[in-house]
Order: structure tokens, then sequence, then C-alpha cells
């Protein structure tokens, strides 16, 4: 199957990126495992999991920078393995650490990526994505004096300036005030819109949950992936929210109580969650009577559910 009639499938199925039994070890030490996945063009798919977990691996076996050793799949409608060469050029990469030149303009920068890319008119681009990334009376400020939000900004208007079809974000906003990490998502929102696919790894569970779908990767082991909604209802979750006095002793007392998988703070609360209702309304009954501690049943936010996904990979990577 050639590049140019795969590509032309690809684009009308409407799947960018769909992969089967991806694996990959570094040093004997297996970092992902029978790994398969879809995603559709023009979605913004979010990775989460914890620290070395192989999120980052799996995004670049995805889209063919990094070669795996077993498994088999397209990426754009090409395949990952045989033609990696051409993927690449159809992809732009933001890492979290900001890569550009601190020593040059913003305009400089822009300028030099769009020559680096061959594009007919290295001025006019640069020009046009200043403005569309609102760095307009910036142009002549130094990368390294820009501040986190802008600096944002520019790295992302360089890696968009070629016009790939697919996006990776690795940690983008990492660092970056919550009205930066706003503005930076409805950019990225507007270019999926757009018909760019991206793929984006985060810790942040608001970005999670402005994902079209995501995944939750750990220790090489895709643990459930889906729409947020699909997730937190594969989770079989069941959830108190419990308010009161003296909430850091409940927890201590109702922590490793069967059928009580998950206690956890949030704010002036306490989520109590288990996956065997019975179970755990036999756990708390004890403390549900008198005016100390007030039980309310609630769903399960996406953070219940990865915070019990987390102390479980964890568990089963030991």
């Amino acid at each position: 199957m050639n590049g140019a009639s795969a590509s032309a499938r690809s684009n009308s199925s409407g799947i960018a990126i769909d992969v089967k039994g991806l694996s990959k070890s570094f040093s004997g030490r297996e970092v992902v495992h029978d790994l398969s996945m879809q995603v559709k063009r023009g979605s913004i798919y979010g990775f989460l999991g914890p620290n070395g977990s192989g999120k980052t691996t799996t995004i670049r076996m995805l889209c063919g920078l990094l070669t795996p050793d077993s498994g088999e799949g397209t990426c754009l409608g090409y395949d990952i393995r045989r033609d990696a060469d051409k993927i690449k050029r159809r992809v732009g990469y933001m890492t979290q650490r900001f890569s550009l030149y601190q020593d040059l303009s913003v305009r400089e920068n822009l300028e030099f990526v769009a020559r680096v890319y061959g594009l007919p008119d290295a001025r006019g681009a640069a020009r046009d994505m200043i403005a569309r990334i609102g760095l307009n009376g910036r142009e002549e400020q130094l990368a390294g004096n820009l501040s986190g939000g802008w600096k944002q900004r520019l790295a992302l208007g360089a890696c968009t300036l070629p016009n790939p079809e697919l996006l990776l974000l690795d940690e983008p906003t990492a660092g970056v005030d919550p009205k930066a990490r706003r503005d930076f998502w409805n950019e990225i929102h507007g270019l999926a819109a757009e018909g760019l696919t991206v793929l984006v790894s985060t810790h942040y569970m608001d970005e999670a949950e402005r994902c079209h779908e995501i995944a939750y990767i750990a220790y090489g082991h895709l643990l459930v992936h889906g729409t947020v909604d699909e997730v937190i209802a594969s989770s079989a979750l069941s959830t108190y929210t419990v308010t009161g006095t003296d909430l850091n002793a409940l927890q201590t007392e109702l922590n490793g109580k069967p059928g009580i998988d998950m206690v956890a703070p949030f704010g002036t609360s306490l989520h109590v969650s288990g996956r065997d209702k019975a179970a755990l309304e036999a756990s708390v009954a004890p403390y549900r009577n008198g005016a100390k501690w007030h039980w309310h049943a609630s769903e399960p936010s996406l953070e219940d559910v990865f915070i019990d996904l987390m102390g479980r990979s964890t568990d089963n990577f030991r």
C-alpha cells in the first residue's frame, strides 16, 4: 500500500492514528506493553499517568518518531515503521522546555523556522503567525525576555507554522498561569476545529477534561481510554463526599477498610470511593450516624478515577 493511497483512505475514514500491539523496551525493561488504540482526525487526545509510565514513549511510537519492538499501525495514512520520514514532515512537536532561540526576537525565531521548512515567503508567514498568536507589538522582543505565557504562544506558533497535520504537546502548560493556560487551550481547540489532530500529555485534570478523548497509561499498560464520561463510568466507583470536622482523623480510620479503595481530601471535604458498593456501605455505616460528619452520595470526578487508578497501578508495578 503506497503512502498516497493510504493517506487518502485515512482521510476518508476520519482516523488519524490506528495502531495495534505496540511494545517497546529499553535496556531490558518494557516501557510500553501491547498497546492498541485509534485517534480520530481533528480530535484532541490526552495522555495521563504517573511520571515514567511510558506516555512520551507511546506518543512517539504512535507518530513514527520511535520504532516499536513489536506491533504495527498507521499514522496520517502512513505506516509507522516504513514511512517514518513522511510522518515526521507532517508533525509539529512542542516540548515542555522552551526550545527556541532565547537571543533571537519573536520575528527572527519564526522567520528562521519558516526558512528551515522551506516556506516560500518566510517573512510573510512569520508576520501572519505573529498576528494569529496575538504577539503584535512584541515582534522585536527577545524570546528569552518573554513571560511564560508568551513563550508558550511563540512555541505553539513555531510548531504550527509549517501547517502540520498532527501536533504533539508534551506537558505544554507546566509552570504557566491559569489565564495563559486557558488562552492556550482555546487556541488548541481552534486548531482542532480546523482539522489538526492533537496528542497531549498533561497532569492537569481541568486540561484532561478539555480533551475529546483521554487515555490513562501506567507503567507501560493502557488501563483505560475513551471520553471523560466513558472513563468515569468504566471506573464503577461509588463515591461519598464527606464534610464536617476532623476529616483527617476520619481519613486515617477509613484507609484500608474493606470496600474502600480511595480516601482523598478535596478542599474542605473528603472523597470516599470504592468499586464494591456493598462492602463500601458496610464500612462507612458506623461513621454516618451523628452530627460530626455529613455524608452525601456523589458522582466520582475524573480526579477520583485517576487517584484510584494510580494507587492500583503503583501496586501492580511493585
